[in-house]
């Protein structure tokens, strides 16, 4: 699956874990998490998303060390088959 696919539908995982709609427009690679709405809690909410729309586990201790859009785009590519 190419990166573009997987973002895409990471967004709409993200956005149903949401509190507050999602500026998509401003987010880039390098946007952190928190900067998008998303505290420790609510990333939580994001990985069972994750889980279930990719149809993988994520170790959520992992996940916790990661700050960026794009480094949990790039995590996300390393379970995902191609």
């Amino acid at each position: 699956m190419k990166r573009e696919e997987i973002l895409e539908r990471l967004k709409g995982v993200m956005e149903e874990a949401a509190t507050e709609p999602i500026d998509w427009s401003k987010a880039e690679e390098s946007t952190p998490l928190a900067g998008l709405g998303f505290d420790s809690l609510a990333i939580l909410d994001v990985l069972y998303g994750v889980e279930q729309e990719f149809e993988i586990e994520v170790d959520a201790e992992e996940v916790a060390d990661l700050e960026t859009l794009g480094e949990l785009l790039s995590a996300l590519e390393e379970r995902i088959e191609p």
